[in-house]
């Protein structure tokens, strides 16, 4: 009916899509308020940001936080009330937020405050709330912000790339004698994981694996906000390793997309997609991995735990909860973990707390599977004396998987974890997925920039009028073209080099001109 900022641009088909995911899709008897998120595809081609951002928010900011380039997150408030008036006897509205950010906590709560009052005010009220937002600052990686909205200001701390993976967020104490006092909200992303997680957590260790696999699942659940949870929750389990295959916190059968993950002629693609419709048990069933999850219930004092099951069994509309899978994990569960969550239950533990229990867990599971991988790739890292001023940095060592499995022997992941099993067969599996091949290609473009960056300093140390001395003019010329291509690409790619540095540097190069012939100088002073 509306979108807000008027001048936001998006395509019909965007337009179609935010739609119809804007609403549950099987029917749900529940009424009231519910609140979920979805991930969309952005249409068309790439779009300039309104954000007037060179790249420094990703660059500082968390890998698994960073701005999506082409991908919408939707954060959706939905009403559903009994209303004679209307045609269909109810009353049924969304507001939807739209942005590039993965603050799940933030737009969530910021909608918890904008939709009761546009339900009840219209359009002014959504007015105000943007002029409002539109005073907000950017969000800089490390600061803490002061959001005012609707008379509230909403407090919370945007992560950095230099916090320690696994640190409580730090303690805000600049409340400037706020008034009235902040709504401070502990984390703009973490969900509640042991909520999530409740009827799986015997399995944590499996669907980790499978995760950091990048295996192709499906979540099915009663509500889109018990998918999108779910799927939300199975993306951030590999932190501070960035999820980098797609998903869907949840999806319906009117996606542009579904013809292309429910084919059968070639494989599921590696993808998490939440889903509610059960019509999907049909479509989806060839797919490796489905979890279904019901309503939450309870035994005694635990919560009801789903069962491994066969895929075959995943025949009909009203299939039970469960895991279908034939998926055999390669690492044992880990029993001191279920142990203590579910003395945790017994003994009534917020539920923040034992949420706390299942990150740090799964933080140390990923650390011991990624700290090795991390050793072996800085040993591919040329040595510094290798890099000389007046020669190219030498290339990075290529990485050779058998090279690395025999490194695992003294130094594998049985240093850090007391888990066993095959690590190795967990490795090769990983090996062959989009994670291995995110991680890397990231890891790669770190160490080649340190290289031009060391590089660099090697440049500002040498002595270049020795080195000129016997130099032809061709041979000057090109050294000038070269550093002065150096300099352009460490101010566009911000490598980590110093300011003064980039002065020297620059300075060499007048030096360097100012000692050719005046035709020559001309020339390159154009």
């Amino acid at each position: 009916q509306l979108v807000y900022p008027h001048d936001f641009r998006l395509t019909e088909k965007e337009k179609t899509s935010i739609c119809y995911l804007s609403f549950p899709d099987s029917y749900s008897g529940g009424l009231g308020d519910t609140q979920f998120s979805f991930r969309l595809r952005q249409a068309g081609g790439p779009r300039s940001s309104p954000f007037q951002d060179d790249g420094r928010y990703n660059r500082e900011a968390p890998l698994t936080l960073q701005r999506e380039a082409a991908h919408y997150f939707g954060y959706v408030y939905f009403r559903q009330v009994k209303d004679s008036s209307m045609r269909r006897g109810y009353f049924q509205k969304s507001l939807v937020l739209v942005s590039r950010l993965p603050y799940v906590n933030l737009f969530q709560c910021l909608l918890q405050l904008i939709a009761p009052e546009y339900f009840d005010k219209l359009e002014p009220c959504l007015e105000a709330v943007c002029n409002e937002i539109d005073q907000w600052p950017p969000p800089v990686p490390g600061q803490t912000l002061n959001l005012p909205v609707m008379g509230v200001v909403i407090q919370v701390r945007i992560p950095s790339r230099v916090d320690k993976p696994g640190s409580s967020p730090v303690k805000q104490c600049n409340q400037e004698n706020l008034l009235p006092a902040p709504l401070v909200l502990p984390s703009v992303h973490e969900l509640d994981l042991f909520r999530c997680f409740q009827p799986v957590l015997i399995h944590i260790q499996m669907l980790w694996e499978l995760m950091l696999l990048g295996e192709p699942m499906v979540v099915m659940a009663p509500s889109p906000s018990m998918s999108s949870e779910m799927v939300l929750a199975l993306t951030s389990c590999l932190a501070p390793l960035r999820y980098c295959c797609d998903f869907r916190p949840y999806f319906t059968i009117h996606d542009s997309e579904f013809k292309e993950y429910t084919t059968r002629t070639q494989a599921p693609p590696n993808i998490v997609v939440g889903v509610t419709n059960p019509f999907f048990i049909k479509t989806l069933q060839h797919w490796p991995h489905i979890l279904r999850v019901g309503e939450l219930r309870m035994s005694g004092d635990l919560p009801k735990q789903v069962k491994v099951k066969k895929l075959a069994k995943l025949k009909t509309l009203d299939t039970k909860p469960g895991i279908y899978t034939s998926y055999k994990t390669f690492l044992h569960k880990d029993k001191t973990l279920i142990k203590r969550l579910l003395k945790g239950i017994q003994r009534k533990r917020p539920s923040e707390v034992q949420s706390a229990l299942l990150r740090r867990h799964l933080l140390e599971l990923t650390q011991s599977f990624i700290i090795p991988l991390e050793h072996y790739m800085a040993s591919l890292m040329p040595l510094q004396r290798a890099i000389t001023p007046w020669k190219n940095p030498p290339q990075i060592r290529p990485f050779c998987q058998e090279d690395f499995m025999k490194s695992l022997e003294h130094a594998g992941p049985q240093l850090t974890c007391v888990l066993k099993g095959d690590w190795l067969g967990l490795y090769r599996r990983f090996f062959k997925s989009p994670n291995f091949d995110g991680w890397f290609r990231q890891r790669h473009r770190e160490m080649t920039q340190k290289l031009e960056a060391l590089h660099l300093e090697a440049i500002c140390e040498a002595d270049i009028v020795a080195w000129m001395k016997d130099k032809s003019e061709v041979e000057i010329v090109d050294l000038v073209l070269k550093l002065r291509e150096k300099l352009v690409r460490a101010r566009c790619q911000h490598l980590p080099v110093k300011e003064e540095t980039l002065q020297r540097v620059s300075l060499y190069i007048d030096t360097i001109i100012g000692s050719l012939p005046e035709d020559l100088q001309a020339v390159l002073h154009h």
